[in-house]
């Protein structure tokens, strides 16, 4: 049996007032490739939430889910996921994934990739209790379990 969970989808962009949020059940992701299903703790409304809720940032597909400031525990690990372990404390920001190539890229300025992709724009976000990431894209708490295989990092999640 498919297991559901609730989520907050834009499914009519418009005016905060004409409630452009939507109660919605999905089926909870399973993670792909190198990717983690992570279980939502909290996840702040950024103004990017609000300019794709009504319509300034036009939704890249049909019922996206917004919220990209995510702190989440990791629930299960998809295939060559081994950066973090089940249980793990971690956070999921608005940059999801890169090109890696470009001059941006090899810059270090990865948010000026022209092929980067965004949670709660190309993904679908943290307006749900559970979403997936690339876990090259997470990031570590301060106090990540003893089975974590990232050093401490100083992001206070």
């Amino acid at each position: 049996m498919e297991r559901l969970t609730q989520a907050w989808a834009v499914t009519a962009p418009g005016a905060i007032e004409t409630e452009p949020l939507e109660r919605v059940s999905r089926r909870i992701p399973a993670p792909g490739d190198r990717e983690l299903l992570i279980e939502l703790l909290a996840c702040a409304v950024c103004r990017t939430d609000l300019h794709l809720a009504e319509g300034d940032l036009p939704p890249r597909h049909p019922g996206t889910v917004p919220g990209h400031e995510v702190v989440g525990r990791v629930e299960a690990r998809g295939p060559g996921a081994s950066l973090f372990a089940r249980g793990d404390r971690v956070g999921v920001a608005w940059l999801a994934s890169t090109c890696g190539v470009c001059a941006y890229c090899r810059r270090g300025s990865e948010n000026l990739c022209p092929y980067s992709t965004y949670t709660g724009w190309d993904r679908d976000g943290g307006f749900a209790r559970f979403l997936t990431a690339d876990e090259r894209y997470v990031h570590p708490s301060l106090t990540p379990s003893p089975t974590s295989r990232r050093r401490r990092s100083s992001v206070p999640v």
